[in-house]
């Protein structure tokens, strides 16, 4: 008997000001909001693009004020783009402070182009050039 796969459908971040995260991922990433589930005392606002299904949740605890503790376990989530420079450029554009472009070699040559951005509640995300295992 085989087993089903399974398929990545979304990750979760929770968030501050829901406003303030949907014109981040928007402006970065092109994310739009694909549903909203409000629970009374928190709200779940689903984001993603045409690129794929793949979504992020954003969850508004209402009432919260005081920023969430990110720990030292979260990694960070990763997108692929065709023109890394670009969006580099664009990022710094918008202000959205990106870091700078860093690369990873390996004796087969070129392994990786990156940068990383933080999102307005300081998560941590990678922008990788597509090549490769990144598509």
């Amino acid at each position: 008997m085989g087993v089903d796969m399974a398929k990545a459908i979304h990750m979760m971040i929770r968030v501050l000001d829901a406003d303030r995260s949907i014109d981040f991922y928007n402006k970065a990433f092109g994310l739009q909001v694909a549903d909203r589930f409000d629970l009374g005392s928190a709200s779940l606002i689903y984001l993603r693009n045409e690129e794929n299904d793949f979504e992020i949740e954003l969850t508004v605890n209402h009432g919260r004020e005081e920023p969430y503790d990110l720990g030292d376990g979260y990694g960070h989530v990763a997108f692929a783009v065709d023109d890394l420079d670009a969006e580099h450029a664009r990022f710094q554009q918008l202000g959205l402070k990106p870091q700078d472009i860093k690369e990873i070699n390996t004796d087969a040559g070129l392994s990786a182009r990156f940068f990383f951005v933080q999102d307005p509640d300081g998560y941590k995300i990678e922008v990788l050039q597509r090549k490769g295992r990144f598509q």
